[in-house]
């Protein structure tokens, strides 16, 4: 299959992106990817850096004639998002991604197939090898752990980059320019609970919402995917007279729309057949409300043993009304830029064992204020029933600049090249832009990459012939960098 890839064009791009996917890099696990990264700048002859908190540095100097060009920064993150289809057995710690071509797109076999932000990387590998592509001096920062904090960002100190360009290759619409971005802050809520000691006289049972597109937590927040927390805790709420809540676990990444939820609740005998015909009811309603988007979804109601123990129904009622009032989804669009996202929130992760409660959100927006306003109602809607709420990772977001010179030069090849405009455009995602510019408040930043879809899911995919576009178009850039003042 993956040789299939290889024999892509460009190849240079295809073959280094088929390398990395043979190397395991899930974030905060990225000692792989960096042992091989250090390995290839190495083998080509170049100053290689790994900086104090792990990102890697290689510098390559200008080809021939290119000297007086400013220094540009290409920057990519090397970590990459797991999810798998339930079905999936693979394992992300010891396995590469096994790839597949489907009708012009590159995908992978049940899983992500980190082109988020693996073409990024690639790419710039495939510049720092070649012989043959005129470019100015080049230093490539390869980031960890972006997708999970994005502390390779954060850690990178001022005097490692000397360039006056930075060129991210970390979005996914081929024919936009992005110059803004989106901040966050997760929101993690916790509690212990009470449990009860159940006698013999219940029925036990396993709930499954599978089934959903999931995605990625920022860029397509405003797409109406169904979230599969919210989604369970419908059917809680609709059974919660008959039920008691033992096990939940949602959701597995705070920057993914959670696609499954599984769930253990038990009845009293005489009240099992009741649980059932109400939460099949309950399963085709919200079946029927998310029938254009969510095409797949299902609902699976599985006799099982009963556990020795289950949450109090005021603690229950306390998780119910808490998942239900903490918003999720889109907060405000944007009034400055339209179609923008402003503020949203992503109710991750809700896990329920134990006794414990944890429910794990991300909270995005491009102001400031904005982010705090849905920071505080979601700390308002846990406190309310008791939760323990802690604000942690926030970072900044990246403040569109209309009057960027590289973005003028950008957009202009662009119109050359492609004979149409660009879309100049902010986005909903977390790029490093802004947070790489508080060390480097000078450089000017831009991002652009090939087409991509179904980012942070089993169905995230790369466009072929986007590929092509962007490596044709980033070929120009290179060419084109503005000489040095």
């Amino acid at each position: 299959m993956n040789q299939d890839i290889r024999n892509l064009e460009p190849k240079a791009l295809w073959n280094n992106f088929s390398d990395l996917n043979a190397v395991p890099r899930g974030s905060k696990k990225e000692e792989k990817v960096i042992a091989f990264m250090v390995a290839f700048g190495k083998k080509l002859g170049l100053e290689t850096i790994v900086d104090p908190i792990q990102n890697v540095i290689i510098k390559k100097p200008a080809t021939s004639g290119m000297e007086n060009r400013k220094t540009i920064v290409m920057q990519s993150h090397l970590d990459m998002v797991h999810q798998k289809n339930s079905d999936t057995n693979f394992d992300f710690d010891s396995e590469g991604i096994k790839m597949l071509i489907e009708d012009g797109w590159v995908t992978a076999d049940g899983t992500t197939l980190g082109a988020d932000n693996g073409l990024g990387v690639a790419a710039i590998m495939s510049v720092l090898e070649s012989n043959d592509i005129p470019h100015p001096a080049i230093e490539a920062l390869f980031t960890i752990d972006e997708e999970t904090g994005m502390t390779g960002a954060k850690g990178l100190q001022a005097g490692y980059l000397n360039g006056e360009i930075l060129l991210n290759l970390d979005t996914e619409e081929d024919d936009e320019i992005d110059i803004g971005c989106a901040g966050g802050v997760d929101v993690t809520a916790k509690k212990n609970y009470e449990e009860i000691n159940l006698t013999g006289n219940c029925k036990a049972f396993k709930i499954s919402v599978i089934g959903l597109r999931g995605g990625h937590s920022g860029m397509d927040i405003h797409r109406g995917f169904g979230n599969a927390n919210k989604i369970m805790n419908r059917v809680f709420e609709a059974t919660q007279d008959m039920i008691h809540i033992a096990q939940i676990k949602g959701g597995s990444l705070r920057n993914a729309i959670p696609r499954e939820s599984f769930a253990t609740v038990v009845c009293n005998t005489e009240n099992a057949a009741n649980f059932i015909t109400k939460s099949e009811e309950i399963a085709n309603q919200i079946k029927n409300d998310f029938t254009d988007i969510e095409p797949n979804l299902e609902f699976i109601f599985e006799a099982i043993d009963c556990p020795l123990k289950a949450m109090t129904k005021d603690e229950q009622t306390k998780l119910i009304n808490a998942t239900k009032n903490a918003h999720n989804g889109v907060f405000k669009m944007s009034q400055e830029m339209e179609g923008l996202v402003e503020a949203s929130n992503n109710i991750a992760k809700i896990n329920v064992n134990d006794g414990t409660i944890q429910i794990g959100c991300l909270t995005r927006s491009s102001v400031e204020e904005s982010k705090a306003e849905v920071a505080n109602q979601l700390t308002t809607a846990f406190e309310n029933e008791g939760f323990e709420v802690n604000l942690s990772g926030s970072y900044p977001g990246w403040q569109p600049n209309a009057n960027s010179p590289i973005l003028e030069v950008m957009s202009k090849l662009y119109e050359d090249v492609f004979a149409k405009k660009p879309d100049v455009v902010a986005c909903h995602a977390g790029l490093e832009c802004g947070i790489l510019g508080t060390n480097y408040p000078k450089m000017d930043m831009i991002s652009f990459g090939p087409t991509i879809k179904g980012a942070h899911s089993p169905d995230e995919r790369a466009n072929i012939a986007s590929s092509q576009k962007f490596w044709k178009y980033l070929l120009e850039i290179l060419k084109n960098i503005p000489v040095k003042v």
